[in-house]
């Protein structure tokens, strides 16, 4: 049950997620894209730059601190290298970014997110 739960969470934070990206001007073009090489959560555009984003949900805020590290974020951009192409156009600027969120605060969104 605590498998279906977590992912019910992810889902849902995902959904507030690109709530938030449009509120802020960008447009989500896809959510939940799966690759041979990984997942991405959400691709979300704005003018001439592509994001492809990672969203982690946690229970509180304390542990936003140790949701993202250099391990996931390789499995993301392996996952960006392999479906790219599918959104970018000539001329196009992309990057990775993560967005965490907790009950009860507002999203941090971390632009262009490296490790």
């Amino acid at each position: 049950m605590k498998r279906q739960e977590a992912e019910q969470r992810g889902r849902r934070g995902e959904a507030l997620t690109a709530w938030y990206l449009r509120l802020k001007g960008w447009r989500v073009l896809a959510q939940r894209v799966k690759t041979p090489r990984g997942e991405i959560d959400l691709v979300a555009r704005r003018g001439r730059l592509v994001a492809f984003i990672e969203v982690k949900w946690r229970r509180n805020a304390a542990d936003l601190d140790y949701a993202i590290d250099a391990w996931r974020l390789r499995r993301v951009r392996a996952a960006v290298e392999a479906s790219a192409h599918r959104w970018m156009k000539p001329g196009d600027d992309m990057r990775i970014d993560v967005v965490l969120l907790a009950p009860g605060r507002w999203p941090r969104h971390i632009a262009n997110a490296t490790m």
